[in-house]
């Protein structure tokens, strides 16, 4: 695996989608939802052209970097490249995992992955991190395989990389999610479709952090 010199916060990882917005445009709604603690943004605009992606890309990247949160691109490596993005992420039909590494060398590269032999295989071709869904049915990808808690809590005990959670999280199901020990969630309508989009993060990354103090104290008596 590439050596990634950015160190990366994967708790609570934001994928945009301007359709689930319910005013303001998506600029304003990412920097509501990094303070109130997005820590991963990942601009996954599928219904826009490559002239408008980049456009928005460049804008978003602007709004992360002064953040300082990682900028993750979805599919498009032309448009990671383009904006200098921190990372890409790829699914199971899009750019090979070994060709995505080749062409951009020293950056977070994330895999969609539903299955175990598919987490392995991207951990072995040099996966940073991997996406694991959907856990939950979710209504911005009608066609995700869906991902039980069980083969989720096997994935993350059998690779060695970090283990995000997709498909349908929000606050009423987050703390059977990260009782299988994954790094973080992956959420779209759970903030962005909120009518508070910075107090949505907030009540997420407290209840996110509350779970993980208790599972450490837990730990520590055993």
């Amino acid at each position: 695996m590439s050596e990634v010199k950015l160190k990366v916060d994967y708790s609570l990882y934001l994928v945009t989608d301007r359709k689930m917005l319910r005013e303001g445009d998506l600029g304003q709604s990412i920097e509501l939802a990094i303070q109130g603690g997005v820590t991963l943004v990942q601009l996954r605009e599928k219904s826009v052209s490559t002239r408008e992606f980049l456009e928005l890309a460049i804008r978003i990247k602007e709004i992360t970097s002064r953040e300082r949160i990682p900028l993750i691109i979805n599919d498009r490596l032309d448009i990671a490249l383009a904006v200098d993005a921190d990372g890409l992420h790829i699914g199971q039909d899009d750019l090979p995992m070994l060709k995505a590494r080749e062409l951009f060398p020293n950056k977070l590269i994330g895999v969609s992955v539903s299955t175990l032999a598919e987490a392995l295989l991207a951990q072995q071709q040099g996966a940073d991190y991997l996406g694991v869904g959907a856990v939950f049915s979710t209504s911005t990808k009608t066609d995700a395989t869906e991902v039980s808690l069980e083969q989720l809590e096997m994935i993350k005990k059998l690779v060695t990389i970090p283990v995000v959670a997709i498909g349908g999280i929000n606050e009423t199901n987050l703390i059977q999610v990260l009782a299988t020990g994954i790094d973080g969630v992956s959420v779209v309508s759970a903030i962005l479709a909120k009518e508070n989009i910075l107090m949505a993060a907030k009540h997420l990354q407290e209840l996110i952090r509350s779970i993980s103090i208790f599972a450490r104290g837990n730990n520590s008596l055993c």
